[in-house]
């Protein structure tokens, strides 16, 4: 119960200092609109993290884990940034999206895992692929 109320609480506090004003907010996106797309994207993705904490869908570990890939997602679009004069990009906010994409899918497959060990069961795996599709066993009569 604790620890719920206190991931709440961090959850609520990030809230807060992560949001600046509209005027602020506004400004920002028009003089950079792929930097702000990229950080409200990476913002978005640990507050879903962290809701997916709070309403036990994923563990407290893995959120934290989730929010520190988010943060050196941010870290990076800030380094882009810095090396090209305050902007970013079409490629690195490709690159950055895509990386916000795999922080985001795996929170997923963390969310089916803990749900399947949740329900008893054992945690979806996907079949190896290979070049060739398997054959079904031929019957002579």
């Amino acid at each position: 119960m604790k620890t719920l109320i206190g991931t709440m609480m961090l959850a609520i506090g990030l809230v807060v200092v992560a949001q600046p004003s509209m005027a602020e907010d506004k400004k920002f996106a028009k003089k950079h609109p792929r930097r702000a797309e990229v950080l409200k994207r990476a913002n978005n993705e640990e507050n879903k993290n962290n809701a997916a904490a709070v309403n036990g869908k994923i563990t407290d570990a893995q959120a934290k884990k989730l929010d520190r890939q988010d943060q050196r997602i941010k870290a990076q679009e800030q380094a882009d940034a810095r090396a090209n004069g305050g902007t970013i990009t079409k490629k690195e906010q490709r690159q950055l999206n895509r990386e916000e994409n795999n922080v985001n899918r795996e929170r997923g497959q963390m969310e089916k895992a803990d749900a399947a060990k949740a329900a008893g069961g054992t945690p979806p795996t996907t079949p190896p692929t290979t070049g060739s599709a398997p054959t079904a066993p031929s019957t002579s009569n």
